[in-house]
């Protein structure tokens, strides 16, 4: 089957090859992500201005849009066919609230719009440890396989957190969870030039069972969610 990747990190992320290698054992990939970094950007798209598309080689594309952007571009001329969306690997979790605004996360909520599953993945990282990239491999192959087989219907997606673990700590569990409810911390801090969030990401509410807690408990988070809300 012929999967789209993407993601909202940029073309060259390092993520994204990551997604791509475990991703190339389940059908033909073709690639359309953001020329350069868009994190946060939402669900945003391109509607009042051109979208300049960059071919790499064959089958994979940089475009001047956003995540939601590829998606588009690809069902309308580029990869028409996809059977699924596979978005991330994100730098940096995407839990909770955070699903509004992550562009790693509108990438498969705008192929679920058009009637095609998809899959983000996002890796939560602790402030003091950097991504094992081959073990963040081995969970998301462990975790394509399950949901791959899954049946699907239309209207949801899936929202995939790798936790993040010291090298001494024992492997994740998949856990099918709820998306936690409770917002970011607010804290700003007031500078010359204005407010600077600087709420701490790491203490946000993480009610029993849902996604934050099983992710920062060490667990990987699988959680379903429909084109207007959790499923």
């Amino acid at each position: 089957m012929k999967l789209l990747i993407t993601n909202d990190d940029g073309i060259d992320a390092p993520g994204l090859a990551a997604l791509a290698a475990v991703a190339a054992a389940h059908g033909e990939l073709v690639c359309v992500a953001p020329h350069t970094h868009l994190s946060g950007c939402g669900h945003r798209v391109t509607t009042d201005g051109p979208i300049r598309l960059m071919k790499k080689d064959e089958k994979r594309w940089a475009i001047d849009g956003t995540p939601a952007d590829c998606v588009r571009v690809a069902l309308a001329k580029l990869a028409p066919d996809f059977v699924w969306v596979l978005s991330g690997m994100n730098h940096g979790g995407n839990l909770g609230a955070d699903v509004y605004h992550s562009g790693t996360v509108a990438a498969v909520r705008e192929a679920a719009l058009h009637g095609r599953p998809g899959i983000a993945f996002s890796h939560y990282r602790k402030r003091d440890q950097e991504i094992d990239w081959e073990r963040a491999r081995r969970w998301m192959a462990q975790v394509l396989l399950e949901l791959l087989a899954d049946p699907w219907s239309p209207g949801n997606f899936w929202n995939v957190n790798l936790p993040s673990l010291a090298p001494s700590e024992p492997e994740p569990r998949i856990v099918r969870c709820t998306l936690e409810a409770g917002p970011l911390p607010l804290s700003f801090r007031e500078l010359d030039e204005g407010l600077h969030y600087d709420g701490n990401y790491h203490q946000r509410q993480r009610g029993a069972d849902t996604d934050v807690d099983v992710c920062f408990a060490g667990n990987i988070s699988v959680t379903r969610l429909g084109v207007s809300g959790e499923w």
